[in-house]
C-alpha cells in the first residue's frame, strides 16, 4: 500500500528527476522525505528551501539547463512562489518542471481554500488533477513528458484525501536519475524582457487555446464514463444498456452514444468523481453518464462540447471552486447548446468544505426525487461498503468536540505564559503566525489576538504600533518560519523605526508539519551537518536590541526578560530557547521524571489547570478534607517540564 504522496514521490523519480526543492507544507510534506530516503541510490539532490519562492528559483536554475525538477509545497505557499513562478510561465523551461501544490479543502490544516485549478488559468500553466494514489503516480510522469514538449512548467494539483490516501500498487524498480543537462547562454531565451513576454504570451494563447483543449479532449485523464450498477466503463466500453429514463437503448455516434432525452448526467475531477462512483455503487444506479476531467486547465473544450450536446442536464461535483462548472457554463453559452448546468453556483453543491460519499449521495437523491425520475437500479443495490438502509435509518452519535492544544511539555506554553504575566494590566497586541503557536489562541492562554500568513505577525505589530504608539506590540514567531518569512519584516521595523518585541519560539525544528530541519538546526536533507544560521547574529547584525535568549521553562527568568525587552525603545527580541519535545531526547534532552501532586498540600484550587491548560492535568475524583476536589496528573503524558510547580501557589506539584 503507498500514500498518495509517496506516489508521488515515486512517479517523479521513475521519471528521472534531478533536483527537488520545496517548503514543508501540509498535506505536501511527505513528497520530499519519501525521496530523500532515495537519494543515494537515484542521485537526485533533494532540500527543504527557506521558503517555495526560494525552491522555485533553485529549481528554474537546474531546469534551464535541461535537468528535470520537481517544487512541492502547499496551496498557500504557491502566493509566496507566485513572483517566480508566473515569469516562468512567460520565459519557459527546458528540462522539465512540474509544480506538486496540494489543496486543502475543509480546510483541515490551511488558512485558505484556495483552488489551485484557478491559478493554473491565472499563470497559464498546464494542470493535471489526480483522482487517486495511482492516478498521481502515473500522472506526474506525464506531467514531465508534456512540460518538456510545450517547454513549461506543469501544475499537479493533487488535495489531501488523495495525498494521504493509500491504494495498492507495484513499487517501481527505481534508477539512476537522467544525466543533468548543460546550460547553454542565450540571453534572448532566458531573460525577460517586455518584448519577449509579448511574444511568448501570444505563443502561450494559442498554446492554451487551441492546442492543449484539443489534445486534452483525447487524453485517458479526461473521458466519458457511464456507471453499471456497481461497476464502471468507460464511454468507450460501455455496455449497451437502457440509460437513466431513455426510451431507446441504441446509442447515436452523434450524440456521444447518450441519448438527448436522458435527464441528468454528471461531471467531476479530482476526489470527486471517486466519491460520485462510489456513490451511484452504493445506491445501485446504473447508465449514468459522467464526464471525468483530469486536466481543469486547459480545458478539454471539444470533449465537454460533445458532452454537453448530449444531455439536457448535468450536476457538477467539485471541491473548492466551481471551475467544471464554469467552463462547462461558458462552453454551453459559446456553442448555443440548450443544457442545464447545476452545481455549486445554483446552491445544489455545497460551496464550501469537502464532499463526501454521503454529501453526493443525498444530493443525487433528492434530485431524482424532485425530478420524479425512473432510476435504473442494479440487482446488488445497497451492498456496497456502506449500507444504505443503516444510513437512511440511523442517527449518527455526535463526536465530541476535541479542540488542539499545545502538547503536555511544549515549550510554546512556556513563552506564551511568561508574556502573559510580565504584561499583565497592559495595553497589548499579540500577532500570532503560522505554526504550533497559533494554538496560543485557545483558552486559558488566549495570546493570540492575529493571525494572518507566514511571516505577517512581525509586520503587523508595526502596524499596530504606528497606529497606537502607546500600545505594546508583541509578535510571536517560530525558528522555521523566521527563516522563510520573518526577516524581511524585522529589517522593515529597524528601518521605519518601529517598537516592538519580536518573541522567537525557537524549538529546533518545523514541528507542525513533521519536525523537517531547517536552517537553524545544521542538518540539510541531503543528511550534510552544516554550520547552523545563528537568529541571534541574524537579529544583531540588522539592528534589534536588545536580544535577550532565554528558556520558557525557566519562569521567574522569562518573565524578567519580556519585562525588559518590552521597556526598551525601538526593536527588542527574546528567543525562548527550548527543544520541541517530540525530538527532545534526539537532541540531547534528558527527561526528567513525571511530576506527581501532593494530595496533603494541593487545595482544589486549579489554578494550574485554569491558567496553563495542559493535557497532563485535570480534575481528579478525589477530595480533600474540605470537600474540593484535587487536580491529578497523567504520568504517561506528563514531561516534568515544571511549569505547573512554579505556578501552584501552595507547592503541591513534586
Amino acid at each position: 500500500m503507498i500514500m498518495g504522496n509517496q506516489a508521488i514521490a515515486l512517479g517523479a523519480l521513475k521519471a528521472g528527476v534531478n533536483l527537488v526543492a520545496g517548503y514543508p507544507g501540509t498535506p505536501s510534506s511527505e513528497i520530499i522525505e519519501f525521496i530523500s530516503k532515495y537519494k543515494s541510490k537515484t542521485g537526485t539532490y533533494v532540500e527543504w528551501s527557506v521558503n517555495e519562492k526560494a525552491a522555485a528559483e533553485v529549481a528554474a536554475g537546474a531546469s534551464y539547463a535541461g535537468s528535470r525538477t520537481l517544487i512541492t509545497m502547499k496551496q498557500v505557499g504557491l502566493n509566496v512562489a507566485s513572483d517566480p513562478v508566473m515569469c516562468l510561465s512567460y520565459v519557459g523551461v527546458k528540462g522539465g518542471m512540474v509544480i506538486v501544490c496540494a489543496d486543502d479543502p475543509g480546510p483541515i490544516s490551511s488558512q485558505t481554500e484556495q483552488d489551485t485549478r484557478n491559478f493554473a488559468q491565472y499563470s497559464k500553466l498546464p494542470c493535471f488533477d489526480p483522482s487517486t494514489p495511482l492516478e498521481a503516480y502515473e500522472m506526474i510522469q506525464e506531467a514531465f513528458e508534456f512540460s518538456e514538449k510545450y517547454n513549461t512548467p506543469v501544475l499537479l494539483r493533487p488535495t489531501t484525501r488523495v495525498d494521504h490516501a493509500y491504494e495498492s500498487m507495484d513499487f517501481p524498480e527505481l534508477s539512476p536519475c537522467r544525466k543533468p543537462g548543460e546550460f547553454e547562454k542565450d540571453s534572448k531565451r532566458w531573460v525577460i524582457f517586455p518584448r519577449a513576454s509579448y511574444l511568448n504570451h501570444k505563443r502561450i494563447f494559442e498554446r492554451n487555446e487551441k492546442t492543449l483543449p484539443a489534445e486534452f479532449s483525447k487524453s485517458k485523464w479526461n473521458s466519458v464514463r457511464v456507471s453499471e450498477g456497481n461497476s464502471v466503463v468507460s464511454d468507450s466500453e460501455r455496455r449497451e444498456s437502457l440509460p437513466l429514463g431513455c426510451t431507446s437503448s441504441q446509442p447515436t455516434p452523434s450524440n456521444g452514444g447518450h441519448p438527448r432525452n436522458a435527464p441528468v448526467a454528471f461531471a467531476a475531477g479530482g476526489i470527486s468523481y471517486c466519491y460520485l462512483m462510489e456513490a451511484l455503487s452504493i445506491l445501485g444506479i446504473k447508465d449514468i453518464p459522467v464526464l471525468k476531467i483530469g486536466n481543469p486547465y486547459p480545458f478539454p473544450k471539444p470533449l465537454a462540447e460533445e458532452f454537453l450536446k448530449s444531455h439536457k442536464q448535468i450536476v457538477v461535483f467539485e471541491e473548492l471552486d466551481p471551475v467544471i462548472e464554469e467552463n462547462l457554463i461558458k462552453i454551453a453559452g459559446y456553442t448555443r447548446v440548450n443544457c442545464q448546468i447545476r452545481g455549486k453556483l445554483d446552491g445544489t453543491v455545497p460551496e464550501a468544505g469537502e464532499l463526501s460519499v454521503e454529501i453526493i449521495s443525498e444530493i443525487i437523491k433528492n434530485l431524482l426525487n424532485d425530478k420524479g425520475n425512473a432510476v435504473s437500479r442494479s440487482e446488488t443495490a445497497g451492498t456496497g461498503a456502506t449500507n444504505s438502509s443503516q444510513t437512511e435509518n440511523s442517527t449518527p452519535v455526535p463526536l465530541p468536540v476535541r479542540p488542539p492544544v499545545l502538547c503536555a511539555g511544549c515549550p510554546h506554553r512556556g513563552s506564551f505564559y511568561a508574556v502573559k504575566q510580565a504584561m499583565k494590566g497592559k495595553k497589548t497586541v499579540y500577532c500570532g503566525d503560522i505554526g504550533c503557536y497559533t494554538l496560543g489562541n485557545a483558552m486559558p492562554l488566549d495570546m493570540t489576538d492575529t493571525c494572518l500568513c507566514m511571516g505577517a505577525d512581525i509586520t503587523m505589530a508595526q502596524g499596530f504600533y504606528h497606529n497606537e504608539p502607546d500600545r505594546h506590540c508583541f509578535s510571536f514567531i517560530g525558528d522555521s518560519t523566521f527563516f522563510a518569512s520573518g526577516i524581511t519584516g524585522v529589517v522593515n521595523a529597524v528601518y521605519n523605526q518601529a517598537k516592538q518585541t519580536i518573541c522567537i519560539l525557537d524549538n529546533s525544528t518545523t514541528a507542525m508539519t513533521g519536525h523537517q530541519p531547517h536552517p537553524g538546526t545544521g542538518m540539510t536533507m541531503m543528511g550534510e551537518i552544516v554550520e547552523k544560521i545563528s537568529i541571534e547574529k541574524i537579529l544583531e547584525g540588522i539592528g534589534v536590541s536588545p536580544i535577550i535568549q532565554v528558556n520558557p521553562f525557566d519562569q521567574k527568568a522569562a518573565v524578567e526578560a519580556v519585562q525588559k525587552a518590552s521597556e526598551a525603545p525601538g526593536v527588542s527580541a527574546i528567543i525562548f530557547k527550548a527543544p520541541c519535545i517530540a525530538i527532545a531526547q534526539k537532541v540531547g534532552w534528558e527527561k526528567p521524571h513525571a511530576l506527581t501532586v501532593n494530595a496533603d498540600k494541593c487545595i482544589g484550587c486549579r489554578k494550574c489547570i485554569n491558567e496553563l491548560g495542559c493535557p497532563a492535568l485535570s480534575v481528579s475524583t478525589k477530595t480533600n478534607a474540605k470537600g474540593k476536589q484535587l487536580v491529578e496528573i497523567d504520568k504517561s503524558l506528563c514531561t516534568g517540564c515544571s511549569l505547573c510547580s512554579q505556578v501552584c501557589p501552595v507547592k503541591a506539584i513534586e
